[in-house]
């Protein structure tokens, strides 16, 4: 059996929360700490709002530590902690060389990409923006450059077609889980085997801007929609209908050919918005006009009959 290891967990968003829950329910390794970022005012009141890791660990009792910045006197608590590693999930601050080395082996980190394709903030996004077939979730040793440190576990999963962000998220927040299991496993009885990263195959996933979230018609229907499944639910795709902003939450390419203008609306349905784009037709299937709701093209065509129009066009 294994021996099992004192850890300290940090991490914020909900994809580290699936880690965290599974260290709990594993309950072999002792969880000293956990720290997560500070509160942030969110919402139209602007009122402060724990992160999902925060509600867990004290949804568990878990000893709590919100620094805003990694200093002295927070590296000095670190390692007073003693512990032998510190598990790392989309925790959102720099850890310096000090809190490197505070715990006894070092820090591990769960990186939602096969590293080394698509180090940095936005690996799920640009894998679905690329067009890669396949992701996953790597475990690596942290060092101090940008998800650089060497390879000691990963996981794999297919990207469907009709995968978006959240689906892909979620999937990669339950396969990090069991790869931080698996990894601890190696660590706790001596037999993980770091592997250096290949430097010439690395990829940088760069953050999400929202200006890329307006639509080009003049890409094609396939580009348009591994755009509108990236950026499903964050910053969501969007384009413009009678100089209005629409946000297109789902649509996928069909079959079919038109000389018609990148933007122009084909047909208008109950199954959906035919749109030409520079190559192929994109089917608008889930849309929402501003400051609207959430609407499937059916009951959207409803509200703005317009687009059954001959010549009804999107974008600028």
């Amino acid at each position: 059996m294994n021996t099992g290891l004192r850890l300290v967990f940090a991490g914020t968003p909900g994809f580290a929360v699936a880690a965290l829950n599974a260290l709990v329910e594993m309950d072999q390794h002792e969880i000293c700490a956990v720290y997560t970022q500070p509160d942030r005012p969110a919402g139209r009141g602007k009122k402060l709002k724990a992160s999902p890791v925060k509600a867990a660990a004290l949804k568990y009792g878990l000893p709590l530590y919100q620094p805003g910045a990694l200093d002295e006197p927070e590296q000095k608590q670190l390692r007073a902690l003693q512990a032998d590693l510190m598990v790392v999930a989309a925790y959102g601050l720099i850890l310096p060389p000090p809190v490197l080395d505070a715990p006894r082996l070092g820090c591990i980190n769960i990186h939602a990409s096969l590293l080394p394709r698509w180090r940095g903030a936005a690996p799920i996004q640009r894998a679905i923006l690329a067009g890669d077939t396949e992701t996953g979730v790597t475990i690596m040793q942290m060092d101090e450059g940008l998800d650089t440190g060497p390879e000691l576990y990963r996981l794999s999963t297919r990207i469907h077609g009709g995968d978006t962000a959240q689906t892909l998220h979620d999937r990669l927040a339950s396969l990090g889980a069991q790869a931080l299991l698996d990894t601890l496993g190696l660590i706790a009885d001596g037999s993980v085997r770091p592997v250096p990263q290949n430097e010439d195959a690395a990829t940088y996933a760069h953050k999400l801007d929202k200006r890329e979230a307006t639509l080009d018609w003049q890409l094609s229907a396939r580009e348009l929609d591994r755009r509108i499944r990236a950026f499903n639910p964050w910053p969501v795709a969007q384009t413009w209908l009678e100089g209005k902003i629409l946000r297109i939450w789902q649509a996928a390419p069909v079959a079919g050919e038109t000389s018609e203008e990148p933007g122009t609306v084909l047909r208008a349905g109950r199954q959906g918005i035919d749109v030409a784009t520079g190559e192929g037709l994109l089917r608008l299937q889930c849309l929402q006009s501003a400051g609207g709701k959430m609407l499937d093209a059916g009951a959207f065509i409803n509200g703005h009959p317009q687009l059954r129009k001959p010549g009804a066009r999107l974008g600028r």
